[in-house]
């Protein structure tokens, strides 16, 4: 058996100080002390806050853009993960125009199995519908796949609104939930196009070219067809206060509309843009970085409760390969490397700030993601049954973030020289230690996790 003593268990109502017991890779006790027996391996969380291990919802691994693969793979993106307290993520796995699901599903179990140092699922983004794809979906939730993407935007991926619709009706029939990436796409495409015809083409045109209100628009477009279907629908990566504005109207409609937003809208805004050269183009996301009111609106909804989960968006890109759009911004791969201090940002920002209490910070990475992607109680919580996935997190910890000292494969960071309160000590999936000190140890061990529907 493994104990681990002396620690404050973090769940999101309530913090205690307890031991937790850990056998066959569950938590079998919770309790005030627990005595180690002969041959117990004892760790020492005194002073440390006990999370349960943080779920990712909203991953790209090895993720082929068009033109080039992201830098991170499953070996090297799950290894981050586990180094800053992420124990499960869930990745996108993208259906190729005139593909079908299962052949996406194939194509990621490919890229996955065997090489994650973390637990993981999959989504499955939906970029092609039809009958036949359709009718493919009680298979693929078989399979443990139980939550979808659609796009508003990329001409690759984007459905119309009328596919969009009709994917909601499935979702409600089959108990899945379908979420969006919500701007619009067309007027997008107008602006960027007026943007280069006026030899405009610096990293700071991006954020010009996708303007707050178009993600609003798409936010609002999305509720009302939800609203139509009579489904739940979910909006990632929110951005802006604008897109706010539109989910707070939609929920107060009744439209079951659930909220993610990620660590970049919180925490930096679009006056990164604006390093000198070609220094702009780190920050290139969709959607962009937005002005500093934006970024506070969100903490504010986060304080409230209106923002359901705060998750990544990882899609990391090397220096050399954000170059491919020096001389064209709308060529400069889309996507910021995060994946391994999300939950170090929302602990320094937000937790050691006195913003939310870590009761906030476990229900918004951690019981929350589990509950909406059919992971609860098996993760997401520290309680006699759960996985003994448990983040032993070290909240005096003091540190300065360098891309130097990352185990991302991207060679920079959007948060370069940030002073950092907080991480990881020890990190524990299925009770095993995966991760010491901020770095990963031992060997891949990650498990696929096939999920339930969604506990709304």
């Amino acid at each position: 058996m493994k104990l681990i003593r002396g620690g404050i268990v973090v769940h999101s109502k309530e913090d205690f100080r307890a031991d937790v017991a850990i056998d066959g890779g569950k938590i079998v006790r919770v309790e005030p002390t627990i005595a180690p027996g002969p041959g117990d391996e004892v760790i020492d969380a005194g002073g440390c806050l006990l999370f349960p291990g943080f779920i990712d919802p909203h991953t790209h691994l090895d993720m082929f853009n068009g033109v080039i693969v992201t830098a991170d793979d499953f070996e090297s993106g799950s290894r981050a993960a586990v180094a800053g307290g992420t124990t499960t993520f869930i990745d996108f796995a993208t259906q190729d125009r005139g593909g079908t699901l299962s052949e996406a599903l194939r194509a990621w179990h490919e890229k996955a199995d065997g090489r994650s140092y973390a637990d993981y699922g999959f989504h499955m983004a939906v970029t092609d519908w039809n009958d036949a794809v359709k009718a493919e979906l009680p298979e693929v939730f078989r399979a443990g796949v139980t939550s979808f993407k659609v796009y508003m935007a990329y001409d690759a991926l984007r459905l119309q609104d009328d596919q969009v619709f009709d994917m909601l009706r499935e979702m409600k029939a089959l108990g899945g939930v379908a979420w969006c990436h919500c701007e619009n796409g067309q007027v997008i495409n107008r602006l960027i196009a007026e943007a280069r015809a006026a030899k405009r083409l610096g990293p700071a045109e991006h954020p010009r070219c996708r303007p707050d209100l178009l993600e609003a628009e798409a936010i609002a477009r999305l509720a009302y067809l939800a609203e139509l279907a009579g489904a739940p629908a979910g909006v990632v990566h929110l951005s802006s206060e604008a897109g706010l504005i539109e989910t707070r109207k939609a929920r107060a409609r009744g439209v079951k509309l659930l909220v993610e937003t990620c660590p970049q809208y919180l925490t930096l805004d679009e006056d990164r843009y604006l390093e000198p050269g070609f220094g702009g183009a780190k920050y290139v996301c969709s959607p962009p970085l937005r002005k500093g009111s934006d970024a506070d609106a969100l903490i504010e909804a986060v304080q409230a409760g209106d923002i359901d989960t705060i998750a990544t968006d990882h899609c990391s890109y090397t220096l050399a390969q954000k170059a491919l759009g020096a001389e064209d911004f709308s060529k400069i791969p889309n996507g910021l490397p995060s994946i391994e201090h999300r939950p170090a940002l929302v602990y320094s920002r937000l937790v050691a700030t006195g913003k939310i209490s870590p009761g906030d910070m476990c229900r918004l990475m951690a019981e929350t993601p589990a509950r909406l992607y059919g992971l609860y109680p098996r993760k997401g919580v520290i309680r006699p049954g759960a996985d003994a996935d448990i983040v032993v997190w070290d909240r005096g910890a003091k540190w300065v973030l360098r891309a130097s000292e990352q185990s991302m494969k991207s060679d920079y960071s959007p948060w370069e020289g940030f002073e950092i309160t907080g991480r990881p000590r020890e990190v524990l999936l299925g009770g095993e230690t995966v991760a010491r000190e901020g770095r990963a140890v031992g060997a891949p061990r990650g498990r696929y996790l096939k999920r339930e529907s969604a506990m709304l």
